[in-house]
């Protein structure tokens, strides 16, 4: 069941869009924190992907441009056959993917700590890294919601 407090207020909910902005930039830092992760040369369509997210953050480019660049980066995971790299690609996936449901940048996070993990990393680390980038308007409700994924994922 989809947690409705990330749901925007133009669509019924209580998330303000400036929330939703948050949840974005959030979710790009997260993807980028680990796109080193990727490998030797990381895939283009995963720049293009943090670019677009980026444009969206300010309004230049529309959420369904963000869906699409979204599915190239989901498209890279599939196409990918190492842990740390799908992991990479998700995360950047879901940041993206933020645009079109903010609970994905919860996605982002995660997909971001499986990298780290699979890249044989602290994920106790990168979860804290991840909280310090928090901003305090959006913190209660990331951190509520990323550890009953982590839970239900037993991350």
């Amino acid at each position: 069941m989809r947690d409705k407090r990330f749901i925007a207020e133009h669509r019924g909910g209580s998330l303000k869009k400036e929330q939703h902005q948050q949840l974005m930039r959030w979710a790009c830092g997260c993807a980028e924190h680990v796109l080193s992760l990727y490998g030797k040369e990381i895939d283009i369509r995963l720049k293009n992907a943090l670019s677009v997210a980026k444009k969206w953050i300010k309004g230049n480019v529309s959420v369904g441009d963000a869906r699409k660049a979204s599915l190239r980066a989901y498209e890279v995971a599939r196409e990918s056959s190492y842990p740390t790299s799908i992991a990479v690609a998700r995360s950047v996936g879901h940041a993206v993917a933020t645009a079109h449901m903010s609970d994905h940048s919860i996605g982002a996070a995660i997909y971001a700590l499986k990298a780290v993990s699979s890249a044989g990393k602290s994920i106790d680390l990168e979860r804290k890294w991840q909280n310090e980038q928090l901003p305090i308007e959006i913190m209660d409700l990331v951190l509520t919601a990323r550890n009953m994924k982590e839970k239900t994922l037993k991350i």
